[in-house]
């Protein structure tokens, strides 16, 4: 569904991504990890528009994508719940989401799939008319995750979604990334908790200072022994 090929990202002249190239097949979940300022979120914001990569390809669906605008990029299938959450904290719950098909065409369907989005995450229809940015942190994750899937995404993009989450919900939000995949969502995933990343996915890549220096099915990361020293915490 996704190949990225040999991308270069810099940000003004330093380089943040130095040919980098991965793919992700349609219905599985591919996750990212590596330390802070590896490269995984910068390729994410690559790979949805937001940077101009100075060299390499990246397709979706065998389509050419890397010269597209971001909204372009969206209206083909590709959508993101970004690091940090960025919901619009004085909007209501209800206008976040219907924010996030802010650009489909398809207005008559936008009401039933936010009963979808409600019905996947109980917690936002309790807080359905409650300005966002007074809910919890999980609580706003989710609300990160259920705008990006308004776009009805063939591919969604989340990135840190366990991040700054007591570990109850880290759990939550895992069964409902697997909920998710599970209806056919094709996911690439980046997460700083190695562990329960490489549980939940089917292939995986380790990114370090803009390079990819391993990759692999997740079993294979899981057993790899520098991907369990380093990012496993184990001897």
């Amino acid at each position: 569904m996704l190949a990225v090929e040999n991308i270069h990202t810099y940000y003004g002249n330093i380089q943040s991504l130095k040919g980098v190239s991965i793919s992700v097949k349609e219905g599985e979940i591919c996750t990212l990890i590596g330390s802070n300022g590896a490269g995984k979120t910068t390729l994410l914001r690559t790979i949805q528009g937001l940077l101009r990569p100075r060299e390499g390809r990246i397709f979706f669906n065998q389509k050419p994508i890397e010269s597209l605008s971001t909204e372009q990029i969206v209206n083909l299938g590709i959508s993101q719940s970004p690091e940090g959450r960025l919901i619009f904290p004085k909007m209501s719950v209800l206008e976040n989401l219907e924010m996030g098909a802010f650009s489909r065409r398809d207005r008559l369907n936008i009401k039933s799939d936010i009963e979808k989005i409600l019905t996947l995450f109980p917690r936002l229809r309790e807080r359905i008319t409650q300005k966002a940015g007074t809910m919890s942190g999980g609580e706003q994750q989710m609300l990160a995750m259920g705008r990006a899937l308004m776009a009805r995404p063939k591919l969604l993009l989340l990135d840190e979604p366990s991040m700054g989450l007591a570990p109850i919900l880290v759990n939550q939000i895992f069964d409902i990334i697997q909920d998710i995949n599970q209806e056919g969502m094709t996911i690439l995933l980046v997460e700083q908790n190695a562990r329960k990343a490489l549980k939940i996915a089917k292939t995986g890549y380790v990114l370090q200072t803009g390079k990819v220096v391993k990759s692999g099915s997740a079993k294979e990361l899981q057993s790899d022994p520098e991907v369990r020293r380093i990012y496993l915490g184990e001897e």
